[in-house]
């Protein structure tokens, strides 16, 4: 396994989480570092989500420590953990856009509820933001106008609207089209490399974010499985490492979600 990446913005360090009694991390170990492209991949349920959560402290885990630029985010004050967040972007898996608010004011929205800014200050960022994803020109349409890979987008100038260090992408190509992907995986390059931010890129699209993350890490039974750049990552003898990267159907990943004996089932013997 490859070693942490140095200068870190966000440690993870042995973190153990578990909800309705169910396990998602058991001594999970991550280091996001500063100014870089880090993706976070892994199958289904494993927590990736459960983790921005945690993170971005909607959730606190039961052992273990998540320090964002030095600090627990678990002992932080209300204050505190809104000033944090204040100096996160987020762009949500579905967008998230308000859809009673055309593009304008959707990107405008946090500006609106966190600074005391002039209308005119207001105008050219929302702009600038909106011209940085090429889309300054959709600025007075709604977002049921809006294709798919265009309100993502949206989304992303939303985002970037109150300058963060550091921008959250929970699933970003999920539902694009090839060409709105390569579009969005450009543009999160491109503003990474531009602005100096920290981008955390949540996703099971191997290939894709692999061709941008300056670190990978996958995760599975609760912790990290393997780290490192996508080619470090398909020559992993860990069998989950290898059937996540070549996207098999057989392995130590199961199709089935557990569950109880199903011919006992099938005959009623099992109790509900």
């Amino acid at each position: 396994m490859k070693k942490d990446c140095p200068k870190s913005i966000v440690e993870i360090r042995d973190v153990v989480f578990s909800r309705d009694a169910k396990p998602i991390f058991d001594g999970l170990n991550i280091n996001i570092p500063r100014g870089k492209i880090t993706a976070v991949m892994g199958p289904s349920g494993t927590g990736k989500t459960t983790l921005l959560r945690l993170i971005t402290g909607q959730l606190t885990p039961d052992k273990g420590h998540i320090c964002v630029d030095g600090k627990d985010v678990s002992t932080m004050s209300r204050e505190q953990l809104f000033a944090m967040r204040r100096r996160m972007g987020m762009l949500f898996q579905n967008g998230a856009l308000l859809t009673d608010l055309d593009v304008f004011e959707n990107v405008a929205f946090p500006l609106r509820e966190h600074t005391d800014l002039p209308e005119k200050l207001i105008r050219h960022i929302v702009l600038t933001k909106l011209h940085a994803v090429g889309l300054r020109g959709t600025w007075r349409m709604m977002p049921s106008e809006l294709s798919g890979g265009m309100a993502r987008r949206v989304a992303l100038a939303r985002s970037m609207a109150m300058d963060p260090d550091i921008i959250i992408y929970d699933e970003p190509l999920a539902g694009l089209d090839p060409i709105s992907m390569g579009v969005i995986l450009r543009l999160i390059k491109r503003l990474n490399d531009a602005l100096g931010i920290t981008s955390i890129v949540v996703s099971h699209d191997v290939q894709e974010i692999g061709s941008i993350a300056d670190c990978s890490y996958l995760m599975a039974d609760g912790k990290v499985v393997a780290s490192g750049a996508p080619e470090e990552l398909s020559k992993d003898g860990n069998p989950i490492v290898q059937q996540f990267m070549a996207g098999m159907a057989e392995g130590p990943v199961p199709f089935h979600y557990p569950g109880p004996d199903y011919e006992e089932q099938l005959l009623g013997r099992v109790v509900e």
